[in-house]
């Protein structure tokens, strides 16, 4: 049975991505929505929004915006990416397009689209959002939350029907809470490689130093270098690498001298756009990358939401969209269970534990296609092949890209129909003798004969 209206209350631990779109999603549900975040508004002290990798918007990002109708809204600060660049070590480079048709995803200064919700979700008439407010106990069971302000030091307690945890990988309330609990699964995996950002200026009249709608990459094998375009002509640029252990590491870049010679030599078109990166480096600082997986994903009246339930690496551009689907099916199974929260938290955790696990597989499987492969002759032409497929049947065979970034297929059917795929067409490739040299005429030919009996 539906709660009164009276008793439709909800309390969000963190003001983050996910936080303040779920809050959008709450309020439109008829919730009054108490949210509290440790943090100063970002909007008045114009603080980054904590690790401020540019994100990428892709399918199901838009899907759970444009659901609450604020996706045009999120477009206007956000730029179209419709291929990678890949830049070599000669200075050659190669174009290898997202989809067919144009399609793309899109960039986006967390920082911007941050604010741009958090102020969609206070225009919700039931909506408010508590700063500086440091969650330091909960009571699962009841609903409660106890906050201490940073700024006067005072201490307060929330209570609501439900509560929603969206505090991110280090998430205060999974830790005071889900974390002290019996039986409660947790892992905390941080990978070898650790990143540093780089602001690459744009020209002195504005323009951008590399094509804009597109996203780079220095893929070296071991690291890589990535930009993403901002919107006053600048890109932002990390550097993934390992920590230490390998010929280039952060822990050999100890003085401006080296960081110099180092991107001199690994990637000299870079340098030549900014030479005085040595100079930029400690602008910002390095930091680390953890996966995080833990289960059950809800209990009494709170629920983990985004990186609180599945915090992943960045490397297929899926945290925030995961994060975002989150509150796309729990809104789903909220008016399909008509606000029976017991039943839909049961739901909810059984149907996105594995999805969360698959974003994860992914994140990390990617990496290695990122920095590695798509400068691989052998991976680049399964790539080519795999889009000419895709091309011939664009209603029944979508790579894996595109069912991870163009379609809300579940994240563990993209990752193993994905896997299949892959050794499908090495097994083409090897059985017809495919070269890069081998025509469109003849490859079409071939994947007629050989893929269309399979699909």
């Amino acid at each position: 049975m539906e709660q009164h209206p009276k008793e439709k209350t909800a309390i969000i631990i963190g003001a983050g991505l996910v936080g303040s779109l779920w809050a959008v999603y709450l309020n439109k549900a008829g919730y009054q929505v108490a949210i509290y975040e440790r943090r100063p508004d970002m909007r008045r002290n114009k603080i980054s929004a904590g690790k401020s990798i540019n994100l990428a918007t892709s399918y199901r990002g838009w899907k759970a915006l444009d659901a609450v109708g604020i996706g045009d809204a999120i477009r206007k600060i956000a730029i179209p990416m419709y291929c990678r660049t890949l830049h070599q070590l000669d200075g050659t480079k190669r174009f290898q397009p997202y989809g067919n048709d144009g399609q793309a995803i899109y960039s986006v200064s967390r920082g911007d689209i941050n604010s741009k919700l958090m102020s969609i979700a206070e225009e919700g008439p039931g909506t408010r959002i508590h700063f500086d407010e440091e969650c330091i106990h909960v009571d699962l069971e009841k609903g409660t939350a106890i906050f201490r302000n940073a700024v006067d030091g005072k201490m307060s307690q929330a209570q609501a029907q439900v509560v929603f945890a969206t505090d991110g990988a280090f998430s205060a309330a999974r830790y005071h809470g889900f974390q002290k609990l019996d039986r409660f699964n947790y892992s905390q995996q941080y990978i070898p490689d650790g990143y540093r950002e780089i602001l690459l200026p744009a020209n002195a009249d504005g323009s951008y130093k590399l094509d804009k709608e597109t996203l780079h990459i220095w893929p070296r094998g071991r690291f890589m270098l990535i930009a993403l375009p901002n919107f006053d002509g600048s890109f932002t640029c990390t550097l993934f690498m390992p920590f230490e252990d390998d010929k280039h590491c952060f822990n050999n870049l100890d003085s401006k001298e080296k960081v110099r010679d180092f991107f001199k030599e690994v990637f000299p078109d870079f340098f030549e756009m900014m030479p005085e990166i040595a100079v930029e480096w400690d602008l910002h600082p390095l930091s680390s990358l953890a996966i995080i997986r833990c289960f059950p994903w809800t209990h009494g009246r709170y629920a983990l939401m985004g990186d609180a339930a599945h915090a992943t690496v960045p490397f297929f551009g899926q945290g925030m969209n995961c994060g975002f689907e989150d509150c796309t099916v729990m809104n789903e199974l909220m008016e399909e269970w008509n606000h029976d929260w017991p039943a839909i938290f049961k739901a909810y955790e059984q149907r996105r534990k594995p999805n969360g696990d698959a974003v994860q597989d992914l994140s990390l499987q990617n990496y290695i296609v990122m920095r590695d492969k798509v400068a691989d002759p052998d991976f680049l032409l399964l790539q080519k092949i795999e889009r000419r497929i895709n091309f011939l049947y664009p209603q029944s065979y979508f790579p894996l890209y595109s069912m991870v970034s163009f379609t809300d297929i579940e994240y563990q059917t993209a990752l193993k129909k994905g896997n299949e795929q892959e050794s499908m067409i090495r097994d083409l490739i090897h059985d017809n003798t495919i070269s890069d040299l081998t025509s469109t005429e003849a490859i079409d030919s071939i994947i007629h004969d050989y893929i269309g009996i399979r699909l």
